[in-house]
């Protein structure tokens, strides 16, 4: 195991340890399951979708944390993008009388029917990477986004200090919460600094990198000066790179994205113009949703919202967090 997943996991067990004494902002839904003390839980984890490798890689981080814990027992379901379809795969978790659920909501901003059904069932929610705007839940863990966005705008800023032109590619839709964060955080870095001019993509890069691709073949064709892109998540930049590769821009170009996805802490690590991304892994953040969700179960009273810190990435500390076997 790397410093990455060993850290991650350790912070998991802290959180076990000392969460007992943080109080909720509610009363805890409580479960006959839950009542009986043995450690023998069956969670469901609804999922918006699993088509990108962020949320795949959190639905598999998720059932290997309850393998190692054992006598845990997951059932996953994924909505394909369908809000609708979401409210009645959670409907569906609940007729099978799991002990608690798990949201992984993608890109979407709310799912008030999911977590009313919840509540009427008297069981607990955890959501994890996607907070959303509306409803109850039991507990949140994810990331700060305009932190990150922060983080990499100040990096650029350093390594652009002749200025230039810097591409942004938004994931969408424009009501996204965390891409406009992310985004809102680089730009109150750059969008100062003298010498930079940013640049929006019109359209949407649909956080994938086919997306990211075909943004950034029209970035480079209306603005063949740029000097840098910064992406809403890695998987988006990756297409980008790719697209800067083939226009034969890649010493002219460089990017930064959020995430710490494999590939792209790869290429941060092989020297190429991909110089940095924000940690969101969705390994760390999946396998403290699992322990969250089992120490409510167990008793605990747990924090309403848990940040998990994002550090930046770069080629001087990717082999950190570069774990071949992970899911993302």
């Amino acid at each position: 195991m790397n410093a990455r997943k060993l850290s991650g996991l350790l912070a998991a067990g802290l959180l076990a340890l000392s969460l007992a004494s943080c109080s909720s902002s509610g009363d805890e839904p409580t479960t006959a399951a839950s009542a009986s003390g043995d450690g023998s839980y069956t969670i469901g984890v609804a999922n918006f979708m699993l088509s990108g490798p962020y949320f795949s890689g959190m639905d598999k981080a998720i059932a290997a944390q309850a393998k190692k814990k054992g006598k845990i027992e997951i059932i996953s379901t994924d909505a394909n993008g369908d809000a609708a379809k979401l409210a009645s795969n959670v409907e569906d978790l609940l007729s099978k009388n799991v002990d608690a659920i798990i949201i992984s909501g993608g890109p979407l901003e709310s799912a008030p029917a999911a977590l009313n059904a919840a509540k009427t069932a008297n069981k607990p929610v955890v959501l994890v990477d996607r907070k959303f705007q509306t409803g109850e839940y039991t507990s949140w863990i994810g990331p700060d986004n305009k932190a990150i966005g922060v983080q990499n705008g100040q990096f650029l800023a350093e390594k652009l200090p002749k200025g230039g032109k810097v591409a942004i590619i938004k994931g969408g839709p424009a009501d996204n919460s965390i891409g406009l964060a992310r985004t809102e955080g680089v730009k109150s870095v750059l969008g100062s600094t003298a010498g930079i001019t940013l640049v929006e993509a019109p359209d949407f890069g649909n956080w994938g990198s086919d997306g990211g691709l075909t943004v950034m073949e029209s970035l480079l064709a209306t603005n063949p000066d740029l000097v840098a892109v910064f992406c809403e998540n890695d998987a988006m930049c990756l297409g980008a790179q790719r697209a800067i590769a083939d226009a034969g821009k890649s010493e002219q170009i460089v990017i930064a994205g959020v995430d710490g996805q494999a590939e792209a802490l790869k290429a941060i690590l092989d020297g190429t113009n991909y110089l940095v991304t924000g940690l969101n892994d969705a390994d760390i953040i999946g396998a403290m949703g699992l322990d969250r969700a089992v120490e409510i179960l167990s008793g605990a009273k747990v924090e309403k919202d848990t940040v998990v810190p994002s550090p930046r990435v770069t080629k001087d500390n990717a082999a950190e967090y570069l774990d071949p076997k992970g899911g993302f």
